[in-house]
């Protein structure tokens, strides 16, 4: 079928990653999205460490970050008292490059992300909406409203539904979006404030009935977030000054000025199957949670780049269909896990009652100190937050253990007399890490195969982080590691690929 290799519908952050990935491996796309631009009213706006690491391939982490605001800590406050202050910086620095939480609104990321696409030679094009689409073997042919108000039939080998969690293409694929909606009402403000706690960190505030959190991007102007709980008809209209302050004030926080305010509904599902045939469903058109620890974005940028290689690979025949199977069976179980997580804590943070009340306020701030405490608890919180954790174990494409480090986890960050073991990782293409010695014939198995060897002395740091001395770690394009081979099993490699019928290319992104 002529065409586009693959049809991306809608230009938020999961469809414009995934359009950049593809992009920069060769792959022919066109990416359409129904609205005028990017929405001034974002509530995404947390980029977490894994993020930051996964942008490293396209050389837009220092991009992000010169442009988004640094959050080092988060400060629990409890009616009106600090309570605990949670720095990541201790244990963070130990784990990634990237120890902080990144705070940087969801319209300017999509504006950076644009541009970049557009530099590559891909504008967005905007105000064009998908209509209907039909697939057989060879591909879609998809029905496009132009602004123009014509129409017209694009050919296409995949199409990719990254439209959302109202998403077109899950309901024409008619898949289950299994799941529900919170009762509550949430609010979202961007304001100017002043106060001792506009101090450029983050803040949440718990009192008995009310919560708030507050997200900085710059020193005196932030994001709040609060529970409506006044469930009265006509919610949707209400103000800042409809909703209850008691939390706001007990930050000490002074609103000097509201530029905008939006009420909105959480939902809580996950699609049936993120596969039908030639088309898939990416980030919220696949899942929707609460916004309890700024996980979404972030997980919709995951599922993008997981989806991308395999993508490329197939389309570049060196790699069967069947390999584009495992992009929902490794992020579907995510998925399901995070919703089942942030559900739990959205339950706790907004039960309502003089038992919740006094948990949230009184036993929770408490607990949340002594825990922080705990180097392993801290370490474990914050490989959490940061997605640093998620990892592919027993999936179709992850093989072997040795020591600590499993086939699918994220390879461990190391830094040791200035050798970055992850500065590699920014080529998208499948490669060997060895600490120790590459011994065995190895090297010259990668050498044939044109797959780069990166060796590193081996220290004390590297055994600190779960690695084997000498083994042989196969990295796939998307950083993850694939397998894990003693050094006398060179032959592991070649059966790996040889399994999933998938061939080497010497060229290499």
């Amino acid at each position: 079928m002529a065409g586009e290799d693959v049809l991306i519908v809608g230009a938020g952050p999961t469809g414009l990653v995934l359009a950049l990935w593809l992009t920069v491996q060769g792959v022919k796309v066109r990416v359409v999205d129904q609205n005028t631009g990017p929405g001034p009213t974002s509530r995404a706006m947390v980029v977490h460490a894994r993020t930051l690491e996964l942008y490293r391939q396209l050389d837009l982490a220092e991009a992000v970050i010169d442009a988004g605001y640094r959050n080092p800590s988060v400060n629990l406050w409890a009616k009106g008292r600090a309570r605990a202050r949670i720095s990541f910086s201790p244990t963070g620095t130990k784990l990634t490059p990237y120890p902080f939480v990144l705070v940087y609104p969801q319209d300017h990321h999509e504006r950076l992300l644009a541009a970049r696409l557009e530099a590559l030679g891909v504008r967005v094009e905007r105000q064009t909406e998908l209509v209907d689409f039909e697939q057989d073997e060879n591909g879609v042919r998809a029905r496009l409203l132009l602004p123009d108000g014509r129409e017209e039939i694009c050919a296409t080998r995949y199409l990719a539904g990254c439209d959302g969690a109202r998403s077109a293409v899950r309901h024409k694929l008619a898949i289950g979006f299994t799941g529900g909606t919170y009762n509550q009402t949430f609010y979202v403000a961007d304001v100017d404030v002043s106060g001792a706690t506009a101090n450029g960190e983050a803040h949440i505030s718990l009192e008995n009935g009310d919560f708030v959190a507050l997200l900085a991007y710059a020193e005196g102007r932030g994001r709040l977030i609060g529970l409506v709980r006044d469930e009265r008809e006509g919610a949707g209209g209400l103000t800042f000054d409809d909703v209850s302050h008691r939390a706001i004030d007990g930050l000490r926080l002074t609103v000097d000025k509201v530029n905008w305010f939006s009420t909105y509904r959480v939902h809580h599902r996950v699609a049936d199957s993120f596969r039908q045939g030639k088309v898939f469903l990416v980030g919220d058109a696949a899942h929707v949670h609460s916004p309890v620890g700024g996980q979404g974005m972030n997980t919709g940028i995951g599922d993008a780049i997981n989806l991308a290689w395999k993508l490329a690979s197939v389309l570049k025949r060196e790699a069967p269909d069947t390999l584009l199977d495992s992009y929902e069976s490794e992020r579907i179980g995510f998925a399901r896990q995070l919703v089942e997580t942030t559900d739990r804590l959205f339950t706790f943070v907004t039960a309502e009652g003089n038992v919740a009340d006094f948990l949230r306020v009184h036993i929770a701030p408490a607990l949340a100190g002594i825990a922080y405490r705990v180097g392993g608890i801290r370490e474990f919180l914050f490989r959490i937050l940061s997605q640093t954790q998620l990892n592919y174990r027993g999936g179709p494409l992850s093989r072997v253990a040795r020591g600590r480090v499993q086939g699918g986890d994220r390879l461990p960050w190391v830094c040791t007399n200035g050798l970055d073991n992850h500065a590699s990782l920014s080529a998208i293409a499948w490669q060997v890490h060895v600490y120790g010695e590459a011994r065995n014939g190895i090297a010259a198995w990668c050498a044939a195969k044109h797959v780069p060897l990166h060796l590193f002395p081996w220290s004390s740091q590297h055994a600190e982080a779960g690695l084997v001395r000498d083994a042989v770690y196969l990295l796939r394009p998307d950083t993850y590691v694939a397998l894990i081979a003693d050094p006398a099993m060179p032959e592991a490699l070649e059966s790996y690929f040889a399994e999933r019928g998938i061939r080497l290319s010497a060229t290499r992104v």
